[in-house]
């Protein structure tokens, strides 16, 4: 039987597993690892019979599941685990440059804002240079970012500006910021200069634009 076997087969490139120590070959471990090798095969996940069967998490909202995306992936043979891979390398690529994209024509928006509010390009160049000197000279660095963030900020920021450097003590309506050394204790808070809080540092930064704004 095993000669009938193995008349054409070259046994030298049999794994050594499959002999015994005089090199006849043994049949019943061979038999045995096909039949481990069949069973791994049959219990490996399989691809669903349809790609409408694929049940695909976009819970992060940026997109949804595509029929055409999910039809491709169905003729590659991919499990559903294997399409939820690609999907969330997808989202893991995508959701942050749409974001960054977002956030730039947000800023451009804001920017066209002020500009037209100033009274043309050349106008607004000037106070900004101005907003700019006087927000690094009065406040430190993460109020003064945050309130360049926005239109409604920047203005708050001006009026500010206008007023004279911080220290008039203006009230504010917010009761939970009596006025300006309420702030200035919360900026020496160590959730505020060594914790970096952004919850923290927000409220601050609402604390001087609800002081200097409409």
């Amino acid at each position: 039987m095993i000669n009938l076997l193995t008349e054409d087969l070259d046994v030298s490139t049999i794994p050594e597993k499959f002999k015994d120590p005089e090199g006849s070959l043994r049949l019943q471990t061979m038999v045995n690892s096909y039949r481990e090798m069949e069973r791994r095969m049959s219990s490996a996940p399989a691809a669903p019979k349809s790609h409408d069967e694929y049940c695909i998490d976009c819970s992060h909202g940026m997109f949804e599941a595509d029929p055409e995306v999910n039809k491709r992936l169905h003729e590659s043979g991919m499990t559903n685990d294997q399409a939820q891979a690609v999907y969330d390398l997808a989202a893991e690529k995508m959701v942050p440059m749409v974001k960054d994209i977002s956030a730039d024509f947000q800023a451009d928006r804001e920017v066209e804002k002020l500009v037209n509010y100033f009274g043309g390009p050349e106008k607004w160049s000037e106070v900004s240079r101005q907003l700019l000197a006087f927000g690094q000279k009065n406040l430190p660095a993460d109020v003064l970012e945050n309130l360049s963030s926005s239109h409604e900020g920047v203005l708050s920021l001006y009026r500010m500006m206008g007023s004279g450097e911080p220290g008039l003590q203006r009230e504010t309506s917010n009761p939970a910021m009596a006025g300006e050394k309420d702030l200035q204790s919360m900026m020496r808070d160590p959730k505020y200069w060594k914790d970096k809080d952004p919850a923290f540092v927000e409220k601050v930064t609402q604390g001087f634009q609800s002081m200097y704004g409409k």
